[in-house]
């Protein structure tokens, strides 16, 4: 950055050999945390929102369609700009654009604890994304480029479990806050994490960056996948409403996906593209993005979902049912440095075989116990979702950089970044048109067999197109209300139950995919024929 002086790391003027490589595991050191504290920011930041959607459905009276795109806004434009922001950071340097993502980040989480209504608060959403799709990539790029190829594993689960641990607190105290302030202060912890972070990356952070990149950055790419991926997923979260027919679903989808087809066609004949096709030549590279994908969108879906589940089926306060992400966190946090480690001990197969298997094996237990067990029983299939994720992440993001070379690990992690944030984006819109479609179902079957008063009728009905339930029973009282009640949230269940299925056969889809992963992993250039 202009105006700030290099270490004498990186100056050079350190003669001593002993005290050189002291200064070298020193400056490694503030790598990992400042690359820590700012990835603390996003995953706080995720977790939070997802244990308010509820709350900020029921305050702003809106649909959960709308409650989507509160998501979707935030995973289009992280999608969209990821790899813009890898390639950006390769050229301009990594620790300029990790600085300013975090300074984005945190100006848009005022923006939403402040937006009035909730046309800005998705909009603040979305300015968030592009804060974070200049910061994930960054902050793997400097561990890769700090770190050598023999130590990244570690590394990355070292960033991996602080990460983890830092946000582990997040769904716990942003339910608190949800229950005895307001949703909008949730927002306002992001603010409080940058100024340390930006002053560690200004002051002890060397900056790196890719000499081969190539110049100018391809905005045209850029525009053609946000409007892509835009498009198709307006047309997929108003499926619910609209149907199929509907011209407005068939135009949403028809050019989301012929751009999409341009955004590629563009892509193969750019000078310098956001997506460099020449890369999924790998084997490794192509495979290990197919498996993110089915991963991270079964994890994804099951997230959105599962705060529904707690605090609209089982009834519990927002705290509590942010407390149910905490055994998964603390996992996260407490293996990962071990799970970095497993590539060096077994190869990529083994644990990207294993972990989505459990993954899967969690989400499926997780569908069964939607609607009936204690509370403490409810946290086993979460549990083992922890080991399973655990056993997955370091592995499946060390392989991701290893398979290309040093100058290449940006574009890298963009690219599977962007993977994982377009599993959720379309995990969200997808599950959610199902969810919806088998809640509105489900209600009808009940209109149509049972036997009950005008005023459950009239509740029943209330209740199509939301995951709230308080606003469908607030004009019954006594018996009907019980009855009511006991219908949509038996509704509600099974539609939870249905897309928790989903998402467990999109994990051990994952798991299979694993085995198609060499034993060992080559580093080649993928520009080679």
């Amino acid at each position: 950055m202009p105006g700030v002086k290099a270490r004498p790391c990186e100056e050079g003027t350190i003669q001593s050999i002993r005290v050189a490589r002291d200064c070298a595991a020193s400056a490694k050191l503030w790598v990992l945390l400042a690359t820590i504290l700012a990835s603390s920011i996003a995953y706080i930041d995720e977790s939070i929102v997802n244990v308010a959607l509820p709350a900020i459905e029921t305050d702003l009276a809106t649909s959960v369609i709308v409650v989507q795109w509160l998501i979707s806004a935030y995973t289009l434009t992280l999608s969209s700009l990821l790899l813009v922001g890898g390639a950006a950071g390769d050229r301009f340097g990594r620790r300029r654009l990790f600085i300013v993502g975090i300074s984005i980040f945190a100006a848009a989480s005022l923006w939403c604890g402040i937006s009035p209504n909730v046309t800005q608060l998705i909009s603040a959403r979305a300015v968030q994304g592009v804060g974070a799709a200049l910061l994930i990539p960054s902050s793997l790029a400097i561990i890769g480029a700090t770190f050598a190829e023999n130590e990244r594993g570690k590394a990355i689960g070292t960033w991996a479990g602080f990460s983890a641990l830092a946000a582990a607190g997040g769904p716990l105290v942003g339910g608190w806050i949800v229950d005895h302030f307001s949703w909008r202060w949730i927002f306002f912890v992001n603010p409080l994490l940058t100024v340390p972070t930006v002053w560690i990356a200004l002051y002890h952070v060397p900056e790196s960056r890719d000499p081969e990149a190539k110049p100018g950055l391809d905005w045209q790419g850029a525009l053609l996948v946000l409007i892509g991926l835009g498009s198709v997923t307006y047309g997929l979260i108003a499926l619910p409403i609209l149907e199929w027919s509907h011209p407005t679903v068939l135009a949403s989808l028809s050019v989301g996906l012929m751009l999409l087809g341009a955004f590629v066609w563009v892509e193969g004949h750019s000078r310098a593209p956001m997506l460099s096709l020449a890369m999924f030549r790998s084997r490794t590279f192509s495979v290990i993005n197919i498996l993110t994908l089915l991963l991270y969108g079964a994890l994804g879906g099951a997230f959105f979902f599962l705060p529904f589940a707690l605090i609209q089926v089982r009834g519990y306060p927002a705290a509590l049912a942010g407390a149910a992400f905490l055994p998964f966190t603390v996992i996260m946090a407490g293996l990962s440095r071990w799970a970095g480690g497993l590539l060096d001990s077994f190869g990529a197969r083994l644990p990207l075989v294993i972990g989505p298997a459990l993954s899967a094996l969690g989400l499926g237990l997780m569908a069964l116990m939607v609607s009936r067990g204690p509370y403490w029983e409810f946290l086993v299939p979460i549990v083992i979702l922890g080991f399973g994720m655990v056993i997955s992440v370091a592995p499946l993001t060390t392989t991701v950089i290893n398979s290309v070379p040093t100058n290449q690990t940006g574009i890298a992690s963009g690219i599977n970044n962007a993977v994982a944030s377009v599993a959720n984006l379309f995990a969200v819109a997808i599950l959610g048109a199902v969810a919806l479609g088998i809640l509105n179902h489900t209600l009808d079957q009940h209109l149509e067999s049972a036997t009950v008063s005008t005023g459950v009728q009239q509740a029943i009905r209330a209740a199509h197109g939301s995951f709230v339930i308080e606003p469908a029973l607030s004009n019954t009282q006594g018996t009907d209300r019980l009855a009511a009640e006991t219908i949509i949230k038996g509704s509600l269940a099974e539609s939870i139950r249905s897309v928790m299925l989903i998402a467990a056969a999109l994990a051990i889809s994952a798991a299979a995919v694993g085995t198609l992963l060499p034993r060992s992993i080559k580093i080649t250039d993928p520009n080679d024929p």
